[in-house]
């Protein structure tokens, strides 16, 4: 039997590929770095030059994902010369695109973000949402959202977006109607939220 050598062009991001399809196709419990080494094709000790235990593995993958995350919700702000409720629906949609698309990674980033130890997860989660609450701080600026605590008044919208996309994934509610709902659960979060 040949022994499998270490080196390999990119072993850490085909890693996190790797480890990223394991959790989609077969859920978290599933992964383990041995068995990551064994489908990239090195020795069992490789992928420890890279993380030290699977926890680490899990964090640089709920980091990548939040990385991701904060780029589409970034992309979906731009052009900004359209009026604060188009802005709203493009994030909310954008969020509700990447909710539905890589579920099972959201669900791996929010459990990786509440880990004790795990800061660097949790400072790429604030990063990834900071155009969320950017975007919180524009609306009331410009009076469509009310005064106070951004996130106390970010928290509610985001909570409707959220539990939207989970009954989407979850086949609850139609995908063929997606754009309609995310629409109306805008609407409805900018009418409760808005000045009293």
């Amino acid at each position: 039997m040949a022994t499998r050598a270490y080196h390999h062009g990119n072993l850490r991001e085909e890693l996190l590929d790797r480890a990223e399809r394991t959790v989609v196709e077969q859920g978290v419990d599933a992964l383990s770095l041995r068995e990551l080494a064994r489908e990239v094709g090195v020795s069992h000790a490789a992928p420890r030059r890279h993380f030290a235990d699977r926890d680490a593995l899990l964090d640089a993958l709920a980091e990548q994902g939040f990385a991701r995350l904060g780029v589409q919700l970034r992309g979906a702000l731009l052009p900004d010369d359209d009026a604060f409720a188009a802005r709203y629906v493009r994030v909310a949609t954008a969020y509700v695109d990447f909710a539905t698309e890589h579920a099972e990674l959201l669900a791996l980033m929010f459990r990786g973000k509440q880990r004790p130890g795990a800061e660097a997860v949790a400072v790429a989660a604030d990063a990834a949402f900071r155009p969320l609450f950017g975007l919180v701080a524009e609306g009331q600026a410009c009076g469509a959202l009310a005064a106070g605590d951004g996130e106390d008044v970010g928290i509610p919208l985001y909570a409707g977006l959220h539990g939207l996309a989970s009954l989407l994934t979850a086949g609850v509610l139609p995908a063929e109607r997606r754009g309609e709902l995310i629409e109306g659960v805008c609407a409805a979060g900018l009418r409760g939220a808005a000045p009293r």
